[in-house]
């Protein structure tokens, strides 16, 4: 069903009763020199595991956990945990050397033989690890040696993934099961209560610049009116991933800072092309054609620009294709392509084949407050062309359930092609030869195998543009998954804080760079 924004009478209590309510995430903390200001986070994501190959990108967007490798602003490699890296000559061995001084939140020293447990760990999970042809993690030398079958130029890329995190061992029970997140990044955690409340303080054994923001209280917040609300009254002084319905009244609010960029992330369908119905790439280009995307970005998203004419977005320059022919909306040519897959209108209008329906349904999450009425637009415009389409809000979890069970027919979902720094790393979970759980679904491809091989294999600019621009055309032509939109990321922040600024690649909240303005 659509979602409808809150009337103006019941906007205004429920920003009354926010604003003379103490929340839990608002309790303010004592320390010795009195009270301790609280940073209040509201965001759609809860704390579903403490298990990095499940919420590892919690953990490093708050700070908590670091990995061998980062990013920087600009999006470059940086040092992580690791102070540099070297390869072999054959560029199958990699080193790693830690960086001087590093401690765990237990107090015990960040080792060698640590991140070797905590990847070695991960490479055992399901996760971004399964896709390397990594052989062997080990010590050599007072540094982090990984040994690989092949070459696999982008490794270093791979180990800046939120659940390649490093762990202390005490975080691990007998069982290798996370009991505790003990990190090294400079805040801790003191309180966890799962799935909406998260604290951290800052650590003290953190041996970079002390943040000035001492203490976090992180909310997670399925409803993206009560985030809205909860930046209206002050209640919370960082917000993430706005209503577009309401971004024009946070914009005028003069105690907020309101951003919006767009990231690296792509709003598609993802399509069982092993369903009888689906199977048929004519199918997917009629469903395709069916969509009018300009109107679903100016009317949900608010952003004219963020109508997707390919998978990639304009700001991923090395694999946006120019030259590429826009998907766009052509209900008459969808019409034809159904009739040539056999598909006929009955009197109501609706498609039958061999007396069988056209009826499917349609998951998506509210996590992302735009995904349900976009999924409902969807749904109308599908029908228009004769497609009977359920739409079902689910949690995130059931996307991959469905994907693994083989239940899942059409899905709504957003991908991150930046948790890698080298998108590389995404597509090779999304459309290697099983699919991805995010990813293609009963659909595979020998000349994307072989881009996707040859974009891990070398360095060389012009080879890897070739790849690259074959890639993006064949899933132009066939259609795996179908883009809608890009994304535009929002946020807001109270005029409280200083030095904001927001990751357009998701990685960290940078609490650590804020300041107290006021």
């Amino acid at each position: 069903m659509p979602l409808h924004p809150p009337t103006s009478a019941l906007r205004r209590a429920l920003l009354l009763a926010l604003a003379t309510t103490t929340l839990p995430i608002a309790m303010a903390q004592t320390g010795p020199g009195g009270p301790t200001r609280v940073l209040k986070v509201a965001a759609p994501w809860e704390i579903g595991s403490l298990d990095p190959s499940k919420t590892g990108y919690l953990f490093t967007r708050l700070e908590v956990t670091e990995t061998l490798v980062d990013v920087d602003a600009s999006g470059q490699l940086s040092p992580g945990l690791a102070a540099r890296w070297s390869v072999s000559p054959d560029q199958k061995t990699w080193r790693f050397a830690l960086r001087p001084g590093a401690t765990f939140h237990d107090g015990s020293a960040v080792t060698p033989d640590a991140v070797v447990r905590s990847l070695t760990r991960a490479l055992a999970q399901p996760g971004i690890l399964k896709n390397t042809p990594i052989q062997r993690i080990s010590v050599a030398t007072g540094e982090v040696q990984i040994d690989l079958k092949q070459v696999f130029t982008a490794l270093p890329a791979y180990l800046a993934h939120n659940s390649t995190q490093v762990l202390a061992p005490a975080s691990f029970g007998p069982d290798g099961s996370v009991q505790a997140v003990l990190g090294s990044g400079p805040y801790k955690i003191v309180r966890i209560s799962a799935p909406q409340k998260l604290e951290t303080a800052t650590f003290e054994g953190w041996s970079g610049p002390r943040p000035a923001v001492e203490r976090v209280e992180y909310l997670a917040s399925g409803r993206g009116e009560t985030r809205g609300m909860l930046a209206e009254s002050g209640q919370a002084d960082l917000v993430f991933t706005h209503d577009a319905v309401a971004i024009e009244r946070l914009k005028r609010n003069p105690k907020l800072q309101f951003h919006t960029l767009p990231i690296p992330r792509t709003l598609y369908l993802k399509v069982n092309a092993a369903h009888p119905l689906l199977q048929d790439v004519k199918v997917r280009r009629a469903i395709s054609m069916a969509l009018d995307r300009p109107g679903i970005a100016k009317a949900i998203l608010r952003e004219p620009r963020a109508a997707a004419t390919q998978q990639f977005t304009p700001s991923m320059a090395e694999w946006h294709v120019p030259g590429l022919q826009p998907l766009t909306r052509d209900i008459a040519q969808a019409r034809r392509l159904l009739q040539e897959a056999g598909w006929q209108a009955g009197a109501d209008g609706m498609l039958r084949k061999d007396g069988r329906p056209f009826k499917l349904t349609l998951r998506t999450f509210s996590d992302r407050p735009e995904q349900p009425p976009m999924a409902t637009a969807i749904q109308a415009q599908l029908r228009e062309v004769g497609m009977d389409v359920a739409v079902s809000i689910v949690n995130a979890s059931d996307i991959p359930a469905g994907h693994q069970d083989g239940t899942l027919e059409l899905a709504l979902v957003a991908r991150n092609y930046a948790l890698v720094p080298d998108p590389i790393g995404s597509l090779l979970q999304d459309f290697g030869p099983q699919g991805g759980d995010w990813g293609a679904m009963g659909w595979h491809s020998a000349q994307v195998a072989s881009a996707l091989e040859s974009l891990s294999s070398t360095n060389d600019p012009a080879r890897r543009s070739r790849m690259r621009g074959a890639l993006a055309t064949v899933l132009q032509a066939e259609l795996p998954v179908i883009p809608v939109a890009w994304y535009q990321h929002t946020a807001t922040n109270s005029k409280r804080l200083g030095k904001v600024t927001i990751d357009p690649l998701e990685r960290s909240y940078r609490i650590s760079q804020f300041t107290w303005a006021q």
